[in-house]
């Protein structure tokens, strides 16, 4: 006989499920290491913080002097192009007979390969010489170019860069027009082909993936590594680099802060851009790097931080389980000494010296001890009194239901219901209320007699009386239980409201009505486990039915469709048994169909003939009122005016198929109790 007392059975009713609880030493231990991780963290985090602003301040540097570099690049070979005209605009040089311009433009040619065509406007803006390599040379043809930007922006400006263009749509173009030295001077014209400038760009690297290419004012591309995009004339105004470089000319802002960005490159990867202008062409160059390329010494920084604070959550966790063994030894020591005195050895005493609440706390629990064994003695006699007491309500709840079983075929079910709820209720609450008594008063009764001095036989018949005493009440327990339960499965059997009807989705219904008995099995049992299958027809559409009792009926067939795969899981023998439950819905024109099927233990056929007879049931005593189908059967077959039906494979599995017309709730009747009282 243990002295830790019975708990009462109403208590027992409202106890929640057991929670996970985390040891002591494992709570200092977390709290230390977390502690420790989150200085660490917050010194990881700073340090990533300025890591990243140093990496990108580098990176940005690195990215702007490299675009800076390349745009000088351009710009000295468009140097070089103007330096090679210069040497055919001296005020000598018209002086000279043609033949000897002529010559002259063919040596340019040959010694500046980007220049394919030049020609001679005199002052009156005349054509006088062409040479090119793309058509016959014409000397003194005369035409006159004398309005044209090449002749009136040179003679302005001495030197003008005209637009880029693309020429047969492919190859860019720029004309270069230089005037001459000296009075009344002309002009000496040249078409560049800009594709030279490929090697230039191709030239320039950044890092292993990092390129440079070139664009116009209005973002067409005019040098870039793979040449296809340039002789495609590729637009790069929408490129959001360029764009924001074309955004930022507009508006006039030159700052620093303006020439570089973290964005997006034509292959859709991450690229740090910068750029620089070429002022006398009017042009931007590009320079782009990877991000993961440019940043990679920030990465190496992530990695190098969370390494050690790794290494510092290591180190805090074992210190933290080292301080947390130390603590909990008294405590350990304390548990120890309950759980023995909780056993049955009411003389169990702790002696703890830690000069702390602890200390303080076994102190407390010696004093309890002591006053548990000087009750324990006056116990057994108020356990004998409640006992007496508790047959003779067991004995008038056993007539009740002996009275309720041989009712009239529950011919008028609202009455039958009404004399339950009082005839029952009462003498329920009483076998509760003593039982709960009862189960205080054997902790009590052996509090009361620990001190006694009785002898062994004594003794032992004691302990015998105490055991019978807490079986007893465990069958009362049991018993109230299903007392209960069959008085609240009546009143819904009988109840004389059922809700309102109207239209439902079918699907949706079955759906929500199959979550809610999985989550409800797997909060009973959370071990429970089960393989759902759903076919629902998606023309089953909507029907008017009362939600509130279909969502019922469907919970009780498939919680049977549940016991029924877990009773077979539990006696299966043969490997490989899966517990399958299969919900199906189909339309059927004015009706609709809905099977759930299981393959569980199945059902006999003559069990099958009296499955819907009220309070028929095969499940033991406890688990079952055998009200469940009955109320099914009622509602589908009086509330919707539709149909139940049932085939089974003893040892297989059992279907139910549910038949419902789509207007069933409106044209048949309601179920109307005979009596409208409710106890």
């Amino acid at each position: 006989m243990t002295a830790t007392g019975t708990v009462p059975a109403s208590a027992d009713r409202n106890i929640p499920a057991e929670r996970f609880r985390l040891p002591l030493a494992a709570k200092f231990a977390v709290a230390f290491v977390g502690l420790v991780s989150l200085v660490l963290l917050i010194n990881g985090a700073v340090d990533l913080f300025l890591n990243y602003g140093d990496a990108k301040r580098t990176a940005i540097e690195v990215q702007r002097e490299k675009a800076h570099a390349a745009a000088e690049r351009v710009e000295a070979f468009i140097s070089e192009i103007e330096s090679q005209i210069g040497w055919t605009t001296r005020a000598e040089w018209r002086r000279i007979s043609m033949e000897q311009q002529r010559y002259d433009f063919i040596r340019l040619l040959r010694q500046a390969p980007a220049i394919t065509e030049v020609a001679y406007l005199d002052p009156g803006g005349k054509e006088q010489l062409r040479v090119s390599r793309l058509a016959p040379d014409a000397v003194g043809r005369g035409k006159d170019f004398s309005t044209t930007e090449p002749f009136t922006r040179a003679l302005a400006e001495r030197i003008w860069f005209g637009p880029v263009y693309f020429r047969r749509g492919s190859e860019p173009y720029m004309t270069v027009s230089v005037a001459h030295a000296g009075r009344d001077p002309g002009v000496t014209v040249a078409e560049v082909n800009l594709k030279l400038i490929w090697d230039l760009v191709s030239a320039i690297h950044d890092g292993a993936g990092g390129y440079a290419f070139v664009v116009t004012s209005t973002g067409h591309l005019i040098a870039h590594p793979d040449l296809s995009l340039v002789l495609r004339d590729t637009d790069l105004s929408s490129l959001p680099e360029v764009a924001a470089a074309l955004s930022a000319r507009r508006s006039g802002n030159t700052s620093d802060a303006a020439d570089y960005e973290i964005t997006t490159a034509l292959d859709g990867s991450s690229v740090l851009a910068a750029h620089a202008t070429i002022p006398r062409v009017d042009w931007i160059v590009f320079v782009q790097r990877p991000l993961s390329e440019a940043l990679a010494p920030l990465y190496a920084s992530v990695v190098q931080t969370l390494s050690l604070m790794g290494l510092g959550v290591m180190l805090a966790t074992v210190a933290g389980t080292f301080l947390a063994h130390r603590m909990v030894v008294p405590i350990r020591q304390l548990e120890d000494g309950a759980e023995r005195f909780g056993s049955g050895d009411l003389s169990e005493r702790i002696v703890i010296r830690t000069g702390d609440e602890i200390e303080t706390l076994a102190d407390r629990f010696n004093l309890m001890a002591s006053r548990v064994q000087e009750s324990y003695e006056t116990l057994e006699a108020k356990v004998e009194e409640r006992t007496r007491d508790l047959n003779k309500s067991l004995d008038d709840l056993q007539k009740a239901q002996s009275r309720l079983v041989q009712s009239e075929k529950l011919a008028s079910l609202g009455q039958l219901t009404a004399g339950i709820a009082h005839e029952i209720k009462n003498p329920l609450n009483f076998v509760n209320n003593f039982a709960s008594l009862s189960s205080e008063l054997v902790g009590e009764l052996q509090e009361v007699l620990q001190p006694a001095a009785l002898d062994p036989k004594t003794r032992e018949e004691v302990d015998e009386l105490a055991d019978l005493l807490k079986g007893n009440l465990g069958k009362v327990v049991q018993h109230g239980k299903r007392a209960d339960s069959i008085i609240k499965n009546m009143l819904l059997h009988s109840r004389s409201g059922s809700g309102e009807h109207r239209s439902v989705d079918i699907n949706a219904l079955v759906e929500e009505s199959l979550n809610l008995a999985y989550h409800g099995a797997r909060a009973a049992q959370p071990n429970f486990n089960i393989t759902l299958v759903r076919d629902f027809d998606p023309a089953a559409g909507t029907a008017d039915v009362y939600p509130q009792e279909l969502t019922r009926v469907l919970l009780n067939l498939m919680s049977n469709g549940f016991y029924a795969t877990e009773k077979r899981k539990g006696a299966e023998t043969e490997a490989g048994y899966v517990p399958t439950l299969s919900v199906t819905t189909r339309d059927l024109g004015d009706g609709l169909e809905i099977r759930v099927r299981d393959n569980g233990t199945g059902i006999p056929e003559s069990v099958k003939a009296k499955m819907f007879d009220p309070f028929f049931t095969t499940k033991p005593a406890g688990e079952g009122t055998g009200l469940g189908l009955s109320l099914s059967h009622d509602i589908l077959v009086k509330q919707h005016g539709g149909s139940i039906d049932v085939a089974t494979e003893p040892g297989r599995f059992t279907e139910f198929t549910i038949t419902l017309p789509r207007d069933g709730a409106t044209n048949a009747q309601p179920i109307i109790a005979q009596s409208k009282s409710e106890p």
